[in-house]
């Protein structure tokens, strides 16, 4: 099979990440072949440090570009669906980062857009590619870990001064930034399976977006998640997953390279080393999600059974309860409803 053909829309920090970590795979499985930023010289510098041949100002330009097959979507947060429709209608599939979208209906849309165009997409939620987050889902169909009644997430950092967070006009607040991280391991600990009540409290910056949110996430059967996300201060930044027959925990659970499995064993995984330092923790390990896209691609499905299109809108639906409970709006929850 030819190689897969990126090209990555937004030159910025966590697309240095991603680009950084593809180039750990296979060539022969994997090709960089264009970037597109709205300033040429941003494109170029990231095209001349990672070895890309075409640099586009203008995501548009590389939307037209034949050579690509699928776009990476590293742009802020209120950008990925105007960037996500213009790809798919230029024949594109997608991995877009997370948050999907800013709102479900949002999200919605775009989903059901690539279903109609016939294309590949997933959101870039990498953590459940991690081979820790396949091991734990082991556990839990195999009845390693008895039936699953609790989960504690906490994720947190000082990001109070970080734009892409803390403004309102780039999509900011903890819950579409983090929130989606701690959504996503609670659902996966719970199967998938849909919360029946969530209640959530929050404090807002002066721009009304969410600095830091509590909230719980209530299970079919008498389950619990309970979640923590702060830009305010460093939190444990731990996900334990609590079951009948023993507990599970993840260290760093958006990346984990540590597991503390059933039997107290502590397992430890490693990540190939890349041409360049990385921005985040642990971001070779993109490298995983990158690879699931080629396979999905090459099988000719059409999403992910790892990160359906049906998990990015139940993690959206609960991004909005919260946000409305919270009491956090975007322009998109007028523009965009069910």
């Amino acid at each position: 099979m030819a190689p897969l053909r990126w090209g990555i829309a937004s030159a910025g920090k966590i697309s240095h990440d991603f680009a950084n970590a593809v180039s750990t795979l296979p060539a022969s499985d994997h090709q960089l072949v264009a970037v597109a930023a709205r300033k040429q010289a941003d494109a170029d510098k990231f095209a001349l440090l990672h070895g890309i041949g075409t640099a586009h100002e203008g995501y548009e330009a590389m939307a037209k570009n034949p050579n690509v097959d699928v776009v990476y979507i590293g742009a802020i947060n209120n950008a990925h669906y105007e960037i996500g429709v213009l790809m798919l209608d230029h024949g594109k599939h997608l991995l877009c980062e997370k948050p999907l979208c800013m709102n479900e209906a949002q999200a919605t849309r775009l989903l059901q857009h690539a279903t109609t165009r016939k294309r590949f997409l997933m959101e870039a939620i990498w953590s459940r590619f991690f081979p820790h987050y396949r091991l734990l889902r082991e556990r839990i169909e195999s009845g390693a870990l008895g039936e699953v009644r609790e989960v504690s997430v906490e994720f947190g950092f000082v990001l109070q001064e970080i734009d892409r967070l803390r403004l309102k006009g780039l999509g900011g607040g903890t819950t579409l930034d983090l929130g989606v991280y701690t959504i996503q391991v609670c659902l996966w600990a719970f199967g998938g399976v849909a919360p029946t009540k969530v209640v959530a409290s929050g404090t807002l910056n002066d721009e009304g977006v969410d600095m830091e949110v509590t909230a719980e996430l209530h299970f079919p059967g008498g389950g619990i998640a309970r979640m923590k996300t702060s830009a305010l201060r460093e939190l444990g930044n731990t996900a334990t997953i609590v079951g009948t027959k023993g507990t599970m925990a993840l260290p760093c659970f958006w990346c984990p390279l540590e597991l503390t499995d059933v039997d107290g064993t502590v397992r430890k995984d490693t990540l190939p080393v890349a041409r360049h330092p990385f921005n985040f923790l642990n971001s070779c390990g993109l490298r995983y999600e990158a690879d699931e896209v080629r396979q999905c691609i090459q099988a000719g499905r059409l999403q992910s059974a790892t990160v359906s299109h049906a998990d990015s809108t139940l993690i959206a639906h609960i991004q909005d309860e919260i946000r409305k409970q919270v009491g956090v709006t975007f322009p998109e929850d007028t523009q965009f409803t069910l």
